[in-house]
């Protein structure tokens, strides 16, 4: 092919040694997402835990976590060989590493890149290696004049812990410091302490993790956490974007953690533009760019720190390779001044080609003007409507790369209003910070106005603002918004959105929608009414849970003695020792907790009273993550027999199956197109929590989800058989659309039990969907799924 009209070809780099390597799988997709085209093509490449390098599929790249397929690639594939991977690499135009954490970000794959004069993007050795550590960033900073607070930094191989722990302590007079990692991340090994004992605890765990050889102590910042992003723009200077401020509770020891930096929460707020004075963020503004410059970094990066209460500006962390999720700061502060994520990331790799005299690929500017309208309509006023969020935000953001659709995103917020919203405000953190920021928009715009002119004049933006991107947030009434043309794509989980109300509505009106019609979506809603139905469809080979439904005011009503009572008797009744509770109607995940006693029994009963939002992490045995719960209290709850399953772990790269009963948790997707009805391959549960949570189902990088299950474990004609039982209750209940049935099958004969079935499953970023639609022959990938899902309902998908 003629060179001048070869397509752009860009290698991704992502994995790696540290803990963060499900963050860089997540990085890397949203590059493919948005840079793969007619025009530039994309080559994943995975480092494992010991930085072996392998060429993957861009359909592995969609696996929830690197552990869904680590044990693969050890098996059926060899990794390349350094002298393989740099020619692999040479005959790439670009390299975008996306490696987050130690061998990513410290300059160690720079370095293996520099050596071998590949072009890449981002900084070089020598400012990652300065950057990324923290306690000679610190130092370095504050020979050049900037504040810092003071520090310690402790060897793994030196007896001095102790002593020098107690005396910074005591010189400082702390009451307060983090523990962390010298070459670590932003988020995971960081610990808030309090005492010196403490201090000494934390630094001892994260060396028996070998974590880090080297430990940084300095005192909790006092003040208000925020985060900036740099750009260089067109000329090779730094520009720095509206910053975000990070609002959280301090108050318990808690930090701005892995968990709240990366799933939507009540328990943390984003503020971008940030609420500090305008004095304050241009200072913020111009340290960046000064500290960008001094590490000589290049093409783009996030820096984090403090405006403390004295009025100080504290910059103490240094991110080479900003995370790069679906909402993440740099897509999040980018479209802040304009830019949409293809925009920004175009942006990014067009400096790094300038840097190296590459032929930069070409923007893909052709606007279909056939295409079908599809309304998303997302978020809700129930526990499940930050899901819901993540799920609308992920489907409009890969529509946009769609040949036949438009996507137009709408929020219901936590108050019942529907929003038509811009693209910035549908990148905001949660479905209240969008409703705030809508209501408040005319003063957020002011404030920003100036901020996003300037940047964009610094930036050297050469094209004008989307307008049909970037305009004023609009209210819109439900009926207003069902009489708009095209298709409607309910992206709201649990609540009105998916217990058949919505349909109802949209079905008088004559609108198409995705998903089972009223009352299909109606009895699913219901845990209780599902559970009867499987009983009394007979359907061999499926069967549901044992179980009993308690009206939820009596319960609360109950003495603790009547409560033990009660605990007995539903022991006795369903044969079990330990018991499942959750609320008859709501989420998949929402208000489930595995109950071992009386107490336990008590204890749900007051969270449930209080109408507390979330239920504390360690709060319940074996309870290792936060609990969200129902925003009401719910009518009813279920109390269901505890399934014991065989013990499934991945480890070093290993699957282990330890055979207890024959029973394993799954998943199984299930759609339909005219008359037929086809289940999709199951996908093993793996998990840590006896009750699989909302990270683990929804937060990328966390959860393991196998797919297909492999065959030792579960042998394909017995995959087979669940198939077949599961299109079986499909079609029993009418099932329409799409589906997810959440089961435990047994190993040997295929049996399933039916946890739930959900007719509007989630479709974030690491949803099971994509991985069983991906494992299919041939591959269906996430867009081709998301266009299926449209088409199977909509008779009108190629009427314009």
């Amino acid at each position: 092919m003629n060179k001048k009209f070869a397509k752009f070809k860009m290698g991704i780099l992502c994995g790696g040694p540290s803990l963060e390597k499900g963050i860089s799988l997540n990085s890397a997709r949203s590059i493919m997402d948005h840079l793969l085209s007619e025009e530039t093509e994309v080559f994943p490449i995975y480092f494992d835990g010991k930085k072996r390098a392998y060429r993957i599929s861009k359909a592995q790249l969609y696996s929830n976590t690197p552990s869904d397929f680590d044990f693969k690639l050890k098996r059926f594939s060899d990794p390349l060989g350094e002298k393989e991977l740099v020619k692999f690499l040479s005959s790439l135009d670009m390299i975008f590493p996306v490696m987050h954490g130690p061998f990513g970000e410290d300059g160690k794959i720079q370095r293996i890149l520099e050596k071998n004069d590949l072009p890449f993007v981002g900084s070089g050795e020598k400012a990652c290696k300065e950057a990324f550590d923290k306690f000679k960033a610190s130092k370095l900073l504050e020979s050049n004049g900037f504040f810092t607070l003071p520090s310690v930094v402790l060897g793994i191989y030196k007896n001095d812990h102790k002593e020098i722990i107690d005396d910074f302590f005591y010189k400082y007079g702390i009451e307060r410091a983090v523990v962390k990692p010298a070459n670590g991340g932003s988020s995971i090994g960081v610990f808030s302490v309090t005492t010196p004992e403490e201090a000494l605890e934390k630094v001892k765990i994260l060396f028996s993790k070998r974590m880090d050889t080297r430990v940084v102590i300095e005192p909790f910042a006092e003040g208000i956490e925020f985060t900036v992003i740099i750009l260089e723009n067109r000329f090779g200077l730094p520009v720095a974007l509206p910053p975000t401020e990070i609002e959280t509770d301090y108050t318990e020891n808690q930090i701005f953690d892995f968990r709240k930096k990366y799933l939507p929460t009540r328990q943390v707020k984003w503020h971008c533009p940030p609420r500090f004075n305008r004095k304050t963020i241009e200072t913020i503004q111009i340290q960046a760019e000064q500290i960008f410059s001094m590490f000589r970094m290049r093409d783009f990066g996030r820096f984090d720190g403090w405006v403390l209460n004295d009025g100080n500006i504290w910059f103490c962390d240094f991110n080479p390779v900003s995370g790069m999720e679906q909402n993440s700061f740099l897509f999040q502060q980018a479209a802040m001044v304009g830019m949409t994520h293809n925009d920004v990331l175009d942006h990014i790799v067009k400096s790094a080609c300038r840097r190296r005299g590459v032929r930069a690929p070409k923007k893909d500017k052709s606007k279909s003007s056939q295409k079908r309208r599809v309304n998303i309509i997302m978020g809700g006023d129930n526990s499940e409507r930050q899901v819901s969020l993540m799920s609308g935000t992920n489907v409009w953001l890969k529509l946009r790369r769609s040949k036949k659709y438009d996507p137009l995103p709408f929020l219901q917020d936590d108050k019942g209003n529907i929003w038509k919203m811009p693209y910035n405000l549908c990148l905001n953190h949660t479905v209240e910070e969008i409703r705030e920021n809508c209501e408040k928009y005319e003063l957020a715009k002011r404030k920003l106005g100036d901020f996003e002119e300037r940047s964009r004049l610094r930036l050297g933006l050469l094209e004008k603002k989307k307008g049909y991107e970037f305009f004023e947030p609009s209210k819109i009434s439900l009926q207003k918004l069902l009489k708009q043309p095209g298709f409607f794509f309910i992206a709201l989980h649990g609540g009105d959105g998916e217990n058949g109300s919505l349909q109802g509505l949209l079905d008088k009106n004559n609108v198409r929608y995705n998903g089972p019609g009223v009352r299909v979506s109606r009895l699913c809603m219901d845990k209780w009414k599902t559970a009867r139905f499987i009983e009394n469809s007979r359907t061999r080979g499926v069967y549901s849970i044992p179980g009993r439904i308690v009206d939820t005011r009596e319960l609360l009503e109950l003495s603790n003695s009547r409560k033990r009572d009660l605990w007995k008797k539903l022991k006795k009744d369903l044969g079990a020792s330990t018991l499942i509770v959750k609320p008859s109607s709501d989420g998949c995940s929402s208000g489930i907790v595995h109950l071992y006693s009386a107490n336990d029994l008590h204890a749900y009963s007051n969270f449930l009273k209080k109408r507390t939002s979330f239920i504390p992490k360690k709060t319940f045995k074996n309870q290792l993550n936060d609990i969200e719960m129902p925003t009401e209290i719910p009518e009813k709850v279920i109390f269901e027999k505890f399934i014991k399953t065989d013990i499934l772990r991945v480890r070093a790269n290993e699957l282990h199956h330890k055979r207890k009963t024959g029973w394993i948790e799954v998943t199984i997707g299930v759609l339909k197109k005219g008359k037929k009805i086809k289940a999709l391959n199951p996908s093993v549960t793996v998990v840590e929590n006896e009750v699989l949570t909302v990270e683990k189902k929804f937060q990328g990088g966390t959860g393991v989800n196998i797919t297909p299950p492999p065959e030792e474990i579960v042998p394909f004609d017995v995959v087979k058989k669940a198939k077949r039982r599961a299109e079986r209750i499909a079609r029993e209940m009418g099932m329409e659309g799409y589906s997810r049935i959440d089961a435990f099958m047994n190993v040997k004969n295929g049996n399933l039990i039916i946890i739930e079935i959900n007719t509007l499953p989630g479709l974030t970023p690491s949803t099971v969907l994509y991985h069983q639609a991906l494992a299919e022959n041939p591959p269906i990938f996430p867009l081709e799924l998301l266009e299926f899902l449209i088409e199977s309902k909509d008779k009108n998908s190629f009427e314009i």
